[in-house]
């Protein structure tokens, strides 16, 4: 883990534990995994670790805004450490895939609702579906997306 990692943690007054490194590691080597996958990676990384522990350590770096938590619609949650710019996701409805998806540069469409309620809004969650290239190639997927 770089040393500039292990600085950030510090500097937001968080302990820093081999679980924790291992845990924004394998979050940053694999974006939009699954709690249950990234246990694998850091029980791979440092090896005994316990479920409970990273999920724990997922919760608490997610809320100290240095990891995300996206969790579509039917889906386990999933995690990246993209944070802080307002972009979006897409994800397929044939194999689960999700990826990045950039707001638009300078005007920011999804900041301005069509009634905001009283609100500032100050950032905006979409999440678009649809079929990724693969499963296109897959006739039974591609014909069952609406």
């Amino acid at each position: 883990m770089p040393q500039d990692t292990v600085q950030m943690l510090r500097d937001r007054g968080i302990q820093v534990t081999a679980q924790r490194l291992a845990v924004l590691n394998a979050v940053s080597a694999r974006p939009h995994a699954a709690a249950d996958d990234l246990v694998g990676d850091v029980r791979a990384s440092i090896g005994s670790v316990s479920r409970q522990a990273v999920f724990d350590a997922l919760a608490m770096l997610t809320e100290e805004g240095l990891i995300r938590r996206i969790q579509p619609a039917r889906s386990a949650a999933r995690y990246e450490d993209r944070v802080d710019d307002n972009h979006h996701h897409l994800v397929c409805r044939g194999c689960g895939r999700m990826v990045d998806v950039d707001c638009a540069v300078g005007y920011q469409p999804c900041l301005e609702a069509a009634e905001d309620h009283g609100f500032t809004i100050d950032e905006a969650e979409v999440i678009y579906w649809g079929i990724c290239p693969v499963c296109q190639a897959v006739p039974a997927l591609a014909e069952s997306s609406p």
